[in-house]
């Protein structure tokens, strides 16, 4: 209940600040008209989930807030339920999922504008609970868990898949739990996964460079990294820069918190702990390995969200093995949720309403909503051309009722221009905030798909919460439809 009204108040924030869509939001409002086996270097899932709600109730800011923080909260429930399978005390565990939101990955930046890595961060949990329990007690359920959250981790990001081959081999030293990966059981939930991932998997062969280079592009940074022997410690010092900003602030608060019991408490093991040990350094030898063989030399902190988001459950039942009396260090570790919770809703408000104290703008803060205004004062468009999906997303909101497309996606040129049957909006954002200058390559694209610009148009507006002296342009055009 507790954590239930907090993602209620960051649903209420979220629809009381303006509807202008962050490039995420923006991407899901744009992708919704559209049921895909893929959509370029993201994974499905997210896009499917949000698409079969569209279907159902419209475009609309709830639709796009609503669903985020559910599994968010889905999130969190599974973490605390894989928390129940290796803690004891049930007070402990609940403390340990709610210990969630000292990770800024989770706690701040997943609220903020993400959404795949939110997809992500569900199977992870999901994940980490049917694993868990499968160790402890197998069910035919727990094996099915393993085989869902796989799926759908699968198709929520694709460094998921380093997590159940981490825990795959993780649990290959320990007698015991080494049986798991023989039981027929295991067989039902690998056949499960592959059902989930089998429309993207058959889709992805195809569009392999679409799917993958924007991703090896910023983890490369061509144009920024050298080559050979510097590249690679550049990328090992990003990977280590990325764990520290990973890791570094539930360690000092719990450090903080538990005082002595905590450093007395590193020393103690389990064969759980060594699992779990045996997990993340798998994980991260992989991103080694990634930095050696892939070029890989910049290295982001959400992308070790399934390798690390273990970690304050492992630190916890480190701290309950060491068998100490932990009721003074959890009285201090309480109170620090709900402080985060403050702080959390606090930034999520002031980075767009106190804009002009922080200089940095948003994406939140651009017009959109005076942009509509001005551009439909005297017509409506029967069909919208975007110049990218953050334009296109927030004109899709705007537009609940009028197609937005973005030519040659997903299929060649625009051809619902050849259809359209009145006015057409052309619209887009030029490299810079101050610059509305067409891009070539949209500019080329409007000409290949038959549509030829008559009149190029600028609409320069104020950013909103700003101090008037900033603005954001767009371009414009007014073309009429390709029916006669």
């Amino acid at each position: 209940m507790f954590l239930a009204v907090y993602f209620l108040l960051n649903i209420a924030l979220r629809i009381a600040l303006p509807h202008t869509l962050d490039l995420d939001e923006a991407e899901q409002s744009f992708y919704s008209q559209y049921l895909l086996a893929g959509y370029g270097p993201q994974p499905p899932f997210y896009n499917w989930i949000q698409y079969a709600i569209v279907s159902v109730t419209g475009i609309s800011m709830w639709v796009l807030s609503v669903p985020k923080n559910i599994i968010l909260f889905g999130c969190y429930l599974f973490y605390g339920l894989a928390a129940r399978e290796v803690l004891k005390g049930r007070s402990l565990a609940a403390v340990a999922m709610l210990s969630l939101i000292t990770l800024p990955q989770v706690g701040l930046m997943a609220q903020r504008e993400l959404t795949h890595t939110v997809a992500l961060l569900f199977a992870t949990s999901l994940f980490l609970f049917g694993f868990f329990r499968t160790l402890r007690q197998p069910t035919i359920g727990s094996y099915l868990i393993i085989g869902i959250a796989t799926g759908i981790g699968l198709i929520s990001k694709y460094n998921f898949a380093i997590l159940p081959a981490a825990a795959l081999i993780a649990v290959l030293p320990d007698r015991k739990w080494r049986g798991r990966l023989i039981d027929w059981r295991l067989l039902p939930a690998v056949v499960l996964a592959i059902l989930i991932v089998l429309p993207h998997a058959l889709w992805l062969p195809d569009n392999l460079a679409s799917a993958s280079a924007p991703t090896l592009e910023r983890m490369t940074a061509e144009d920024l990294a050298p080559a050979g022997l510097p590249r690679i410690g550049q990328g090992l010092l990003s990977l280590v820069i990325a764990v520290l900003g990973f890791v570094a602030l539930p360690i000092v608060l719990l450090a903080a918190a538990f005082r002595r019991d905590f450093f007395r408490a590193l020393s103690s093991s389990s064969p759980m702990i060594r699992v779990i040990e045996r997990m993340m350094v798998i994980s991260l030898v992989a991103f080694v390995g990634v930095v050696l063989f892939a070029g890989a030399s910049d290295i982001h902190e959400r992308w070790l969200d399934p390798c690390l988001l273990v970690l304050p459950l492992y630190l916890f039942l480190k701290l309950e093995t060491a068998d100490l009396d932990l009721s003074a260090g959890l009285a201090r570790f309480r109170p620090v949720v709900p402080v985060f919770m403050v702080v959390i809703l606090s930034i999520l408000l002031f980075r767009i309403v106190g804009i002009q104290y922080i200089g940095t703008y948003t994406r939140t803060n651009v017009p959109f909503s005076g942009y509509v205004a001005e551009l439909t004062a005297t017509r409506k468009p029967v069909l919208i051309v975007a110049g990218t999906k953050f334009v296109a997303g927030n004109l899709r909101l705007a537009f609940p009722d009028v197609p937005v497309v973005i030519p040659f996606f997903p299929g060649v040129g625009v051809p619902e221009y050849a259809t359209a049957k009145g006015p057409v909006l052309v619209i887009w954002r030029g490299e810079t905030a101050d610059d509305p200058t067409i891009a070539p390559g949209f500019a080329r694209d409007l000409v290949k798909s038959g549509i030829h610009l008559q009149e190029l148009n600028t609409l320069t507006l104020p950013y909103l919460f700003g101090d008037g002296k900033r603005s954001f342009s767009i371009g414009y055009s007014w073309v009429e439809g390709g029916a006669k």
